[in-house]
């Protein structure tokens, strides 16, 4: 994982999202899908860092946050703006789509 990249779990998860535009992307390392979406985060962490934040969130490996928002697919990525949920996209989504939906919450 880049280093522009937070990794997120249950315990950091309300602290990182409580402030600004937080792309939260809930994956699992087994998802083919979630590993062909990790360079487009890349990318658009890379181009918007500095406007909001881009983390993961390892599903098989944060019970609590994935139960709170009752992710059921992977990959599936919320939008938080100062700790609230935004925007909700499930599935892979190229960087262009990415780039829209977050710039909607800022």
């Amino acid at each position: 994982m880049k280093e522009y990249i937070k990794k997120i779990d249950d315990e950091n998860f309300d602290s990182t999202v409580s402030k600004g535009v937080v792309l939260v992307d809930f994956y699992a390392d087994w998802c083919g899908p979630c590993r062909m979406l990790s360079p487009i985060l890349e990318a658009l962490a890379s181009e918007m860092g500095d406007k909001m934040m881009v983390g993961k969130l390892d599903v098989d490996h944060a019970p609590k946050v994935t139960s709170t928002y009752q992710i059921t697919s992977v990959p599936t990525m919320i939008v938080f703006k100062n700790g609230k949920e935004h925007e909700r996209i499930v599935g892979l989504k190229d960087l262009e789509t990415l780039k829209k939906i977050v710039t909607r919450a800022m």
